[in-house]
């Protein structure tokens, strides 16, 4: 290098990271000095990541994901350090930032798992619960403390949370900022199974498995029709209608050929998503 010339910075690490085996990925937060708090670039390199488990899926190579952190932590929400609340439009930061990201994780049409070690707070809630299944720690901490800054809930908080334990107890949560265990949100019903600490990533990693061989596309279908009924608020008769189509689409897929096939002759199916 001549003399005098400045060398040029070093790339910084990634902070997320996608690893794919049988058909099940894992989306990894790695800065475990912020326990996992998400700062704009960790919130753009979440959505490049996104991107590419939106292609896999599309391919078939990702059949179900989990999400987690490093570090013990899962996700401490937003990293605000340094933000001047005077100077910023925290709405704009929702809206082109971090509301995509929960939508886009609600959307993906595999299923979802979110492996929560430590904290799931704020936005890391909000990803945690936009997930299909919950796994977490005995002792991981869920919650909002929102009240404590003057904030209103977000990252679809409102409605995540009362899908799964109701308004009166959704009211409780945001009114006293208080967390709950990972026990205490199993017993609530606000996750899916508390674990021992420390063995969420793999248990959720060994469920994840179980799903990606198994017959995707009917999941895709319940998942898009529980959707649809959460949406619109759809009465009996047509969410009967609606299974009566799911079925009909499924019947011609080579799946549920090998579902009734595998049953008959006693034997275990081998699914391909199709």
């Amino acid at each position: 290098m001549p003399s005098g010339t400045t060398p040029p910075e070093p790339a910084a690490s990634p902070v997320v990271s996608l690893t794919v085996e049988a058909g099940a990925a894992v989306l990894t937060l790695d800065r475990p000095a912020r326990r996992n708090a998400l700062d704009l670039d960790a919130a753009a390199e979440l959505a490049d990541a996104l991107s590419d488990v939106e292609a896999r899926t599309g391919s078939g190579e990702v059949r179900a994901l989990v999400l987690t952190g490093a570090g013990g932590a899962f996700c401490a929400g937003r990293d605000i350090s340094g933000v001047d609340p005077a100077a910023e439009d925290a709405g704009a930061v929702l809206e082109e930032v971090l509301n995509p990201l929960v939508q886009r994780l609600t959307d993906l049409p595999v299923p979802t798992l979110a492996a929560v070690e430590g904290p799931a707070l704020g936005v890391g809630l909000g990803l945690a619960l936009a997930c299909d299944l919950v796994l977490a720690g005995e002792d991981a901490k869920l919650g909002s403390p929102f009240a404590r800054l003057g904030a209103v809930l977000d990252s679809g908080g409102h409605l995540l949370l009362t899908e799964r334990i109701g308004r009166a107890r959704a009211l409780e949560l945001i009114y006293t900022a208080r967390l709950l265990s990972g026990t205490e949100a199993a017993a609530w019903g606000l996750i899916t199974r508390a674990v021992a600490p420390g063995t969420a990533l793999p248990e959720a990693q060994q469920l994840a498995g179980a799903l990606a061989a198994g017959p995707t596309a009917a999941f895709t279908a319940s998942k898009r029709l529980l959707a649809r009924i959460r949406d619109e608020a759809l009465p009996l008769p047509e969410v009967l209608s609606l299974e009566a189509q799911a079925q009909r689409e499924a019947s011609s897929g080579a799946d549920y050929r090998e579902g009734f096939a595998a049953f008959q002759a006693k034997r275990v199916p081998v699914f391909t998503g199709s």
